[in-house]
């Protein structure tokens, strides 16, 4: 039987990393960039705001599937459909990875919209498997 939730805690780890030295690079902008001036003034509209939005739900994202992770290995034994809501959990990450993904790329916000209702489903399917226990 594979460990479903072990993916979880390791590409959540990992992504709180990498959104965590992406908090680095907006205290950068915001206190030691040349233009910083420009971006306090931006700071709470539009790219300077969705950055943020980003940076903060890209780490509570990452950490809700530590979490999740650790619920999964810790009671695979007694919870059903543990893969897709492991898989569920991970789709969510597309969530924050999107928001940077409109803000740099100009990509629509489908993904967001995927992975916000992907860790929704993951996490409300997650209570209810805990309820039923």
């Amino acid at each position: 039987m594979e460990k479903y939730g072990k993916y979880n805690i390791a590409i959540g780890f990992l992504t709180m990393g990498l959104f965590m030295l992406y908090g680095f690079l907006l205290i950068y902008l915001r206190d030691f960039a040349p233009g910083k001036e420009e971006w306090i003034n931006n700071y709470s509209v539009g790219k300077h705001f969705e950055s943020r939005l980003a940076h903060v739900h890209g780490n509570l994202f990452a950490f809700v599937n530590i979490v999740i992770g650790y619920l999964l290995l810790h009671f695979k034994e007694k919870l059903a459909h543990t893969k897709t809501i492991s898989w569920l959990a991970l789709v969510g990450l597309l969530m924050p990875l999107g928001i940077l993904a409109e803000v740099y790329f100009g990509a629509p916000p489908i993904f967001v919209l995927i992975g916000a209702i992907s860790l929704t489903v993951s996490v409300t399917w997650l209570g209810i498997s805990f309820l039923k226990l």
